[in-house]
């Protein structure tokens, strides 16, 4: 992940996305650099264009966060009912013991 992170970096600071300048980055930061993992970052990113990768990545993720209150609502509804419910039962079966 630090790779891409450092592509990240240098793309955000104009900078060409080298092998040197990615393990330059991963230098900086402390990181081992691994460097046939920077040259396959480097190959991968060759025809992206990563202004549009990320327009389309923070799509995505806004989106899912949108849905996910909608969703979380949904699934407590009826667990409140559920508890409702059993605290009826139990009330009821007390009732019975007393007469």
């Amino acid at each position: 992940m630090e790779y891409i992170y450092a592509a990240l970096l240098l793309h955000n600071a104009g900078k060409d996305i080298t092998e040197e300048s990615v393990s330059a980055v991963l230098s900086a930061a402390g990181t081992e650099v691994n460097e046939s993992r920077a040259r396959a970052l480097v190959a991968a990113l060759e025809d992206v264009d990563i202004e549009e990768a990320m327009a389309t990545a923070a799509f995505a993720p806004a989106a899912a966060a949108a849905a996910a209150p909608v969703a979380a609502a949904a699934e407590e509804a009826p667990a409140e009912e559920e508890k409702e419910e059993e605290e009826e039962s139990g009330m009821a079966g007390l009732g019975a013991l007393f007469g």
